[in-house]
C-alpha cells in the first residue's frame, strides 16, 4: 500500500467505526481485525501503519465525527505530512479542498467534562498505554520471572507487577503461556490488593468477567479457601476456565447468574462471604487510553442506566458479607457520580457499614475512597473502596 492508500484505508475504518459506535456494534479493535482479514494483500507494516492512523485520529476527536473523513483532516490540520498525503491519486482521498471542516480536537466531550472526579488530568487520559503483567505467585515470583522478561521493569509498590513498553507481544512469550504472568494494569492490581484475601477465606468476585481479578485473588489465597466468580454474561465466565488452568488456580468456582434474578443465585452465599468485590459495570473513562473510541459511545443516558446498575448491584452484594466482612467497591470510571456519589448513596441506604481508608502507596484520598488517574500514577483510572459490615 502506498502512503497515500493507507490514509484512505484508515478513513473507510473511521467511517466503519463511527457508524459502529454509533448503533452499538462491534469495537475498532473488532472492525480492524475485520478489515485486514478480508484485505490479505496488506503487509504487516501497512496494517500498523493504517491501524496507527485510526488511533490517532479517535484520540484526537473528543466528540464523535461525522465522517471518517473528518477525523482523519483533523489529524491532517495538526500534521503537515499527513495532509499532503490527501493528494487524489490511485487509492488516496481526495486532496483538502479550503474550508472543509475537521472533528473537534480534545479530551473529553463536553457534556461530561463537569462530572469528572477532580483532579483528573485529561490528556493523560489518551496516551498510550503500557502493558502491565502481574507475576503469578501460584507458579514464581518476581526474582525469577522478571530475568525473562529483558524489557520489563519493577512497577514501584507493587511487589508482583512488572511493566513492558506499549504494544509488547507478551502472549508471544513462554512466561505468559506457561501461566507465569498475567496482563493485568496496576490499578487492577491495586483493587485486589486492596481486598486483603487470605488463605482459608470466602471471596466472591461478584462481577468477575473474564475474571482478572478473580486470579489475582486466587494467588493472594494460595489455593486455600473458597473463591466464586459470578457474573450475569456466560461468554465472559467461559474465558475464566482457560486463564484458570493456564495460573493453575484449581480453588475458583464460576456461578452463572440470572441477570435481575441474581438475589436467588447468591442465596447459599447470603452472610458467609469475608470478601465480596463489586468491579461494576462502568462508564470505562479510566481505560480511554487503550479504548479512545469508547468516548463516542458513552451517552447521558447510557451514564444514567449504569449509574442504576451499579447501585441495585451494591445492594444485592450487601447482605453476602459475613458480620464484620468487606465489600469492595470498584470502577474503572472518572465520574463522580459512579464512585464517590455511589459510595456515599450506599451509606446512606445502608446502616452498620462504614467505609474505611484505602491504606495503599498510590492514588489521592477522594471522598471515602482511593482515586487513580492515568497522569498521577501511570495506570488505568480507577476508584475504589473498601466498606466494612459492622460485627
Amino acid at each position: 500500500m502506498t502512503p497515500s492508500a493507507r490514509i484512505q484505508a484508515a478513513i473507510d475504518l473511521l467511517d466503519a467505526i463511527i457508524a459502529s459506535a454509533r448503533d452499538g456494534g462491534p469495537a475498532a479493535d473488532t472492525l480492524i481485525a475485520r478489515y485486514f482479514k478480508e484485505r490479505r494483500y496488506a503487509g504487516s507494516r501497512d496494517r500498523r501503519a493504517v491501524r496507527d492512523h485510526v488511533y490517532d485520529a479517535i484520540r484526537r476527536a473528543a466528540e464523535r465525527p461525522d465522517t471518517g473523513r473528518a477525523a482523519m483532516i483533523g489529524v491532517a490540520s495538526e500534521r503537515p505530512e499527513v495532509a499532503a498525503l490527501f493528494d487524489g491519486s490511485v487509492h488516496a482521498p481526495l486532496p483538502i479542498e479550503p474550508g472543509e471542516t475537521c472533528a473537534h480536537a480534545g479530551a473529553v466531550p463536553g457534556w461530561l467534562q463537569p462530572l469528572l472526579a477532580a483532579p483528573v488530568e485529561q490528556d493523560a487520559l489518551l496516551g498510550r498505554a503500557p502493558v502491565d503483567l502481574r507475576v503469578n505467585r501460584l507458579k514464581g515470583d518476581p526474582a525469577r520471572v522478571a530475568p525473562m522478561l529483558s524489557d520489563a521493569v519493577a512497577i514501584t509498590g507493587l511487589p508482583d507487577g512488572l511493566r513492558l513498553p506499549e504494544g509488547y507481544p507478551v502472549e508471544q512469550q513462554a512466561v505468559w503461556k506457561d501461566g507465569l504472568v498475567e496482563v493485568q494494569d496496576a490499578g487492577s492490581q491495586w483493587i485486589s490488593v486492596a481486598c486483603g484475601a487470605q488463605p482459608g477465606m470466602t471471596v466472591v468476585d461478584l462481577c468477575a468477567g473474564a475474571g482478572g481479578k478473580t486470579l489475582a485473588l486466587a494467588a493472594a489465597m494460595q489455593g486455600k479457601g473458597r473463591l466464586i466468580a459470578a457474573d450475569t454474561i456466560r461468554s465472559r465466565l467461559a474465558r475464566l476456565e482457560p486463564r484458570a488452568e493456564r495460573a493453575g488456580a484449581c480453588l475458583i468456582e464460576t456461578l452463572l447468574l440470572d441477570q435481575s434474578h441474581e438475589v436467588s443465585g447468591l442465596e447459599s452465599l447470603r452472610g458467609k462471604a469475608d470478601v465480596v468485590l463489586v468491579d461494576a459495570p462502568c462508564s470505562g473513562t479510566g481505560t480511554w487510553r487503550r479504548n479512545p473510541e469508547a468516548r463516542w459511545r458513552l451517552t447521558q443516558a447510557r451514564l444514567d442506566r449504569l449509574v442504576a446498575e451499579q447501585a441495585r448491584i451494591l445492594d444485592f452484594a450487601a447482605p453476602l458479607l459475613a458480620p464484620g466482612g468487606l465489600l469492595v467497591y470498584a470502577t474503572c470510571a472518572l465520574t463522580d457520580r459512579e464512585g464517590r456519589g455511589q459510595v456515599d448513596a450506599f451509606l446512606s441506604r445502608h446502616a452498620g457499614w462504614t467505609a474505611e481508608p484505602v491504606a495503599l502507596p498510590v492514588g489521592r484520598a477522594h471522598g471515602a475512597g482511593l482515586l487513580l488517574t492515568p497522569g498521577h500514577d501511570g495506570s488505568d483510572g480507577f476508584f475504589f473502596a473498601r466498606l466494612r459490615r459492622g460485627a
